[in-house]
């Protein structure tokens, strides 16, 4: 009973409901977590919401959207309680900070050496199953889709209450605006290269907290770090359209 306690004690320490909504530096590190939420798991929101096709009926697709959301949410409990208890130890620390470099370089050496041979750019249309199967099989792809996201949210802030209402308003997004979103990065794709250069930021942050150096970033210059990856990443998406107009007018 004592490590139950000590899991998800910390849901409910008013001390961290307090620092996550009271608080600007709070509600700040929430939206920037719920934002690396969406443009980290926008393909995955598109093949969830992919399986409640194999459901005939409009009703049953919604209801198992909701379901799932909600068992997602259930995960989300779950997974940052074990985790925020688990990233007390260094060696958890280290292997997270090796697993988010790995994440990262093995985007940007995918970018510079894409598979050979043609890519399917649509899911097959899947067949029909029933209602508490789709649902099953929701809950399963959204464990092991959110298992990055939520890594990345824990090297971030520490705070599970932080974390927690971070990842509910991203999954929230992703479920009810998932083709907005999915057709925004498609019109600035350098958002997507800007989420995995943050994992890589977030990766050497978790890195420096380990106890044998000792560093500690703060989440007001993370949040900083952020906003500058947006500047940046918007002021490179436009020189390269203006680009692309000149050399269109240059044919």
């Amino acid at each position: 009973m004592s490590l139950i306690e000590k899991l998800y004690l910390p849901f409910f320490e008013a001390s961290d409901w307090h620092q996550a909504v009271m608080t600007t530096q709070g509600w700040v590190t929430i939206l920037t977590l719920a934002l690396l939420e969406c443009l980290l798991s926008v393909d995955n929101a598109v093949v969830l919401a992919a399986q409640t096709k194999s459901l005939p009926d409009k009703k049953d697709q919604h209801h198992a959207l909701i379901y799932g959301m909600w068992g997602a949410y259930l995960f989300r409990f779950i997974a940052i309680g074990l985790g925020t208890y688990l990233m007390n130890f260094w060696g958890v620390k280290a292997l997270g900070a090796a697993y988010l470099v790995w994440m990262s370089l093995h985007f940007f050496y995918e970018q510079r050496h894409p598979k050979d041979g043609p890519q399917p750019k649509t899911l097959a249309k899947p067949k029909q199953t029933h209602f508490w199967r789709t649902v099953a099989s929701i809950e399963a792809l959204d464990i092991v889709f959110s298992v990055d996201s939520i890594l990345a949210a824990l090297a971030i802030d520490n705070n599970p209450v932080i974390v927690l209402i971070g990842g509910c308003l991203g999954i929230l997004a992703m479920r009810f605006v998932a083709q907005i979103i999915t057709d925004f990065i498609t019109k600035v794709p350098e958002l997507e290269v800007m989420a995995y250069a943050l994992i890589f930021i977030i990766a050497v942050k978790l890195a420096l907290s380990l106890p044998q150096i000792g560093i500690e970033v703060p989440n007001w210059a993370f949040s900083l770090i952020v906003a500058l990856a947006f500047l940046i990443t918007w002021l490179v998406h436009q020189r390269r359209a203006a680009h692309g107009q000149q050399q269109k007018r240059g044919f």
